[in-house]
C-alpha cells in the first residue's frame, strides 16, 4: 500500500476555488487553497514499475484529463447539471464513458428509467422483469439491469464505501492502490492509485509472438499483440497453399489460387476456378443407377455414395396417407388414390382440406367463409379463411411519449413507440434532444465541453451547459502567442492564459496622413481567443474608460491647424481640427476664371466641382455660375460671320457658312465654305473663281463675246477681234463680209468710237451705195404698198371671227360663274347641317354626363350612410 501522505504540498480547504499560481505557498491564512495536483502520486507505482518518466496514450490522457476537472473542482453532474464537491456522494460508469454522478441523481435516474421500460414491456411482449427493467447510462448509453442500480457510494475502485473526504487525496478516491483486473484479461491488475477513468493498458513485460507466429520479442502486456510485417506464410484451408498477405490478426482469408479442378460428381472434368472454390457442383444430375437397379438417382451433383435408396421401396401410401400398401415393387406407378377426403390440414393451421384423395399439394389459400373481427374489433364481418379483416378507422390513443396519436389503422392497442424526434431544448440550453418523443425529462447532453488555456498544456472537460459556471484554468508556462500589434518585440512576456491576450499598455505613436502621431494607447490588432472553448471569464470592472476599441483604426488626427477658406483667399484663414475635413466660405467674391475661359465667376466664395475629387467627401461643392453671352471673338481666319456658339473657351469652330462667288465672266456662281474660300490666297481665289469656259462677256468696241477662257478684269486686246460680221451699204443693197478688227478700224478712220454704235446698226453705212441700189428702193416701196392694202381687206373678216370667240368665252365663263355659286350654297349647307348635329351631340353628352354623376353622387352616399348604420348600429 502506497500512502498518500509523502506527496502532500498544500494545507486543506474545502473551498472550491482556483488556485493562484502566483501565490505565495506559505501564506496560509490569506487567501483560499485547492486540492494540490495529485498526478505524480497516483501515476507513481506504474512508472516505477515500468521505468518510464511521462505517460504516453489516450488512456492516461483520459485518466489526467478526469484527475484535472476532478482536483479543480470542474466536475459536474449530467443530469442536474450542479457542480460535484469533494464531499458530494457519487456514482461513475464503469462501462464506456467513466461519466461521474451525483448517486441521488443516477439513483432517481435508473428508478425512472427502469420503470418506464418495464411498463413498456409489459404492454407488448411477455419477457422477464429482470431482462424488461433495464437502464442506460446517461452519457455513453450503456445498459444496466434493475440489479445493478447503485444503493451505497463508493470510490472509484469499488473498494471503499464511503470514503472520506481528505484535502490531501483525490476526491471520492480511497487513495489505496485500483487491484481492478485489467482489460482483455491479461490477469494483471491496475497499479495506479484509485483513480477516475479507464486503467491504462498493462505495463508487464511478457514474451510474446505477433499474429503470424513467425517473431517472438519481449513486449508489453497491454500491447503484446503485435505486426511483424512479414509474409503470413500460414497453411490455408486446402492445406497445399500458403497465406500471401502480410502479417495479420484474424483467420486467413479463402485461397485465390486458381487452378483446374473437377466436379463432385466427376463429369465436369476440367474446369479452372479458385482453390477455396475447388469442391464445386456441376449443373448435371447424378443419373447414377440407384440399389434396386431400375431407377437412376434424381439428385444434383454429389459425392460418390449419396446416392442412398430407392425412395419407392417398401411401405408406400396413397396420397392422402390413409390406405398403406406394403410389398409393393418400386418400378409399379404411383399407388391409386383410396376416394376418401384428404383431410390434411390446409396452410392456416385451422382447417382441413375437404377434396378427395388427391395428387399433388392442398389448395394455398383456405376458402372457408368463417366471422372475422378486425384488430381494434370495432368491425365483425364474415369473409374468407386466407383474407385478413381490417378497417378503416385510425387508432387514437396517445403513443408511450404522450404527446403525438397512434394514426395506425386498425391498431390492436399494442401501439408502436412514437417515431417523431422529440426536438426539446436539453437542459444546456445549447442543444435539442435527439432521441424519439418520449415522457419526462430528456437525457441530459452528452456533450463535454473542453475547457483549455491558450497553449493546451492546462485542461479540463465539462459537461455541455455548465461552462459558464467555471472558472478558466490557469498555465504557469509563458504565453507562446505572438502580439500582433507594431509593438510585438516591445511587448513584456506574460503568462498562458485563457482567452484573449492583454491589451499592450505602449502609446500607438502611429502616423496618420497629415503627418501627425497618435498619442493615444496602443489600440493594434489583438490574438482571437482559441475558438474551440466557449467558456466566457466574468467581465471585470474597468476603472477607466478605454480610449479606442482594440483592432481599430486610430481615430482622426485631434491636432489644431490653419485652414484657408475654400475659395483660398488670403487673409482668411481659419483655426479648425486636422481631422475635420469641413471646408468654409468667406465673404469675398469667388473670382475664379469660369469655363468659358473670357469671363470671371461673381458667386460668393465656395469650392469648385472640378477639385471636389480630390477634397474630403463630406465637403459640399459649387460649381461656378454658366456665361451665356454670346462668342465674341475674332475667327481665324478673318471672316465677316459671327460664332454661332455662346461664349466657349479656346478657339472658334471653322466658319462652314457658304459663300456665293460668280466666276469671273459671271457665267456661273461657284459655293464655298467660308472656312476653306478664306483659307485660300488671293491668287489661289482668282483660280478657284474660274469656270474653265468661254469668257461670255461682249467685248466693249463690238457685239461678239471674249474668245478668251474665263478670266478676271478686263478682256485682252478688244480692238482684235477676229470675228466676221455682213458689212452693208446705207440702203442695205450691198452686202459684204468683213473681219470685226477691219470694221472697228473703219469706224475709228471715220472719226467715230465703235463703242457709241447701236448694235443693231453696227457694220450699216460702212459701204458706199451705186447704181444698183436705186431701183432696188423703188420696187421696195412698190410691194410695200401692196402689202398695206392686202392687209386692209383682209382685217374685216377678222374682226367677225374675234367677236365669236368673245362671245362663245363670255357665256363659258357665266355658265362657270352659275355652277361655282351653286358649289358654294351646298357646301354652306352641309357644314351648317354638320356644326348642327355636333351641337345636338355635344348636349346630349352634357345632359347624360351631368345625371350620371348625379346618380353616381347618389349610390356613393348610400353606400356611406350603410357603412355608417353598420358601424354605428342603434341601440
Amino acid at each position: 500500500m502506497t500512502s498518500t501522505n509523502d506527496h502532500r504540498q498544500q494545507p486543506p480547504s474545502d473551498s472550491d476555488s482556483d488556485f493562484d499560481s502566483d501565490t505565495d505557498h506559505g501564506h496560509t491564512g490569506s487567501r483560499p487553497f485547492r486540492h494540490a495536483d495529485l498526478s505524480n502520486s497516483i501515476f507513481k507505482a506504474y512508472f516505477e514499475s515500468t521505468n518510464q518518466s511521462s505517460p504516453s496514450t489516450s488512456d492516461f490522457n483520459k485518466i489526467q484529463s478526469f484527475l484535472t476537472s476532478s482536483s479543480s473542482g470542474a466536475l459536474s453532474c449530467l443530469i442536474c447539471l450542479e457542480r460535484i464537491r469533494p464531499s458530494d456522494p457519487t456514482w461513475s460508469c464503469s462501462s464506456l464513458c467513466f461519466a461521474v454522478f451525483h448517486l441521488v441523481c443516477i439513483q432517481s435516474w435508473a428508478r425512472q428509467a427502469s420503470d418506464l421500460a418495464a411498463a413498456r414491456a409489459a404492454t407488448r411482449l411477455s419477457v422477464s422483469p429482470e431482462l424488461a427493467s433495464v437502464w442506460n447510462c446517461p452519457k455513453c448509453r450503456v445498459q444496466y439491469t434493475k440489479s445493478q442500480i447503485p444503493k451505497i457510494y463508493l470510490c472509484f475502485c469499488g473498494k471503499l464505501p464511503d470514503p472520506p473526504s481528505d484535502p490531501w487525496v483525490l476526491p471520492h478516491s480511497c487513495g489505496e492502490i485500483c487491484d481492478r483486473p485489467l482489460k482483455h484479461n491479461c490477469g494483471h491488475r491496475c497499479l495506479l492509485l484509485c483513480h477516475p477513468g479507464p486503467c491504462p493498458s498493462c505495463p508487464k513485460l511478457v514474451k510474446s509472438v505477433c499474429f503470424c507466429g513467425a517473431v517472438n520479442d519481449v513486449r508489453r502486456c497491454g500491447f503484446k499483440k503485435f505486426f511483424c510485417n512479414n509474409v503470413c506464410s500460414k497453411l490455408l484451408d486446402c492445406g497445399v497453399h500458403r497465406c500471401t498477405e502480410t502479417c495479420h490478426d484474424g483467420p486467413c482469408p479463402p485461397c485465390r489460387a486458381r487452378g483446374v479442378y473437377r466436379c463432385q460428381c466427376g463429369k465436369v472434368e476440367e474446369a479452372e476456378r479458385e482453390c477455396c472454390e475447388r469442391n464445386f457442383r456441376c449443373e448435371n444430375p447424378c443419373g447414377k443407377a440407384l440399389a434396386c437397379g431400375k431407377h437412376a438417382c434424381g439428385k444434383g451433383c454429389h459425392l460418390a455414395g449419396e446416392c442412398g435408396e430407392c425412395p419407392l421401396q417398401g411401405k408406400r401410401t396413397c396420397p392422402c396417407g390413409k390406405r398403406v400398401y406394403q410389398g409393393m415393387s418400386c418400378d409399379v406407378e404411383t399407388p391409386p388414390l383410396c376416394g376418401a377426403t384428404c383431410d390434411k390440414t390446409l396452410s392456416c393451421g385451422l382447417h382441413r382440406c375437404h377434396e378427395r384423395c388427391h395428387r399433388g399439394l392442398c389448395i394455398e389459400t383456405c376458402r372457408i367463409v368463417v366471422s372475422k373481427s378486425c384488430r381494434c374489433g370495432s368491425l365483425k364481418k364474415e369473409v374468407p379463411c386466407y383474407q385478413d379483416l381490417l378497417c378503416e378507422r385510425k387508432c387514437q390513443r396517445m403513443r408511450d411519449c404522450g404527446r403525438h396519436a397512434c394514426k395506425r389503422r386498425c391498431c390492436d392497442g399494442d401501439c408502436p413507440p412514437c417515431s417523431e424526434v422529440c426536438g426539446r431544448k436539453l437542459r444546456c440550453k445549447n442543444h435539442k434532444c435527439p432521441s424519439p418523443c418520449h415522457r419526462g425529462v430528456c437525457a441530459p447532453c452528452p456533450v463535454m465541453v473542453t475547457i483549455s488555456c491558450a497553449c493546451g498544456e492546462t485542461h479540463f472537460e465539462v459537461p455541455c451547459g455548465t461552462e459558464a459556471d467555471q472558472k478558466p484554468p490557469r498555465c504557469p508556462k509563458p504565453c507562446h502567442i505572438v502580439p500582433l500589434c507594431r509593438h510585438g518585440s516591445n511587448c513584456k512576456p506574460h503568462k498562458c492564459h485563457y482567452g484573449a491576450c492583454p491589451p499592450c499598455r505602449l502609446p500607438c505613436e502611429e502616423e496618420y496622413p497629415c503627418g501627425h502621431k497618435c498619442n493615444l494607447r496602443c489600440h493594434g490588432p489583438r490574438p482571437p481567443p482559441n475558438s474551440e472553448f466557449t467558456l466566457k471569464p466574468k467581465k471585470k470592472k474597468s476603472i477607466h474608460q478605454s480610449e479606442c476599441t482594440p483592432g481599430s483604426a486610430c481615430p482622426p488626427c485631434p491636432e489644431l491647424v490653419w485652414r484657408s477658406c475654400l475659395g483660398q483667399h488670403i487673409g482668411a484663414e481659419r483655426m479648425v481640427v486636422c481631422s475635420n475635413r469641413t471646408r468654409f466660405s468667406c465673404e469675398n467674391l469667388r473670382g475664379n476664371l469660369l469655363s468659358c475661359g473670357n469671363h470671371y465667376c461673381t458667386k460668393t466664395c465656395h469650392t469648385l466641382k472640378s477639385l471636389s475629387a480630390t477634397s474630403i467627401q463630406n465637403e459640399r461643392s459649387e460649381s461656378c455660375e454658366e456665361c451665356y453671352l454670346p462668342c465674341q471673338k475674332e475667327r481665324k481666319p478673318t471672316c465677316s460671320h459671327h460664332c454661332p456658339l455662346p461664349c466657349h473657351p479656346g478657339e472658334c469652330p471653322p466658319c462652314k457658312v457658304l459663300v456665293k462667288r460668280s466666276c469671273h465672266c459671271g457665267a456661273m456662281v461657284h459655293v464655298f465654305e467660308c472656312i476653306y474660300y478664306n483659307g485660300l490666297s488671293e491668287k489661289e481665289q482668282m483660280i478657284v473663281r474660274s469656270c474653265g469656259g468661254p469668257c461670255h462677256r461682249r467685248l466693249p468696241n463690238c457685239t461678239h463675246l471674249c474668245p478668251e477662257p474665263c478670266h478676271p478684269g478686263e478682256c485682252p486686246s478688244p480692238q482684235k477681234c477676229s470675228k466676221k460680221i455682213f458689212v452693208r451699204c446705207k440702203c442695205q443693197t450691198l452686202k459684204r463680209e468683213w473681219l470685226c478688227q477691219d470694221v472697228q478700224a473703219a469706224y475709228r478712220n471715220a472719226g467715230c468710237d465703235p463703242r457709241d454704235i447701236p448694235k443693231n446698226q453696227y457694220g450699216l453705212g460702212l459701204l458706199s451705195c451705186n447704181c444698183d441700189c436705186k431701183s432696188k428702193v423703188e420696187v421696195a416701196t412698190s410691194e410695200l404698198q401692196l402689202r398695206k392694202s392686202k392687209v386692209v381687206e383682209e382685217k374685216e373678216p377678222d374682226t367677225e371671227k374675234n367677236v365669236r370667240k368673245r362671245r362663245k368665252r363670255r357665256e363659258r365663263i357665266q355658265d362657270a360663274e352659275q355652277i361655282s355659286r351653286l358649289q358654294k350654297i351646298a357646301a354652306n349647307v352641309k357644314w351648317l347641317l354638320l356644326f348642327a348635329a355636333l351641337a345636338v351631340v355635344i348636349i346630349a353628352v352634357a345632359n347624360y354626363g351631368y345625371k350620371g354623376l348625379m346618380w353616381l353622387s347618389d349610390w356613393m352616399d348610400q353606400v356611406e350612410e350603410q357603412r355608417h348604420r353598420r358601424r354605428y348600429p342603434r341601440i
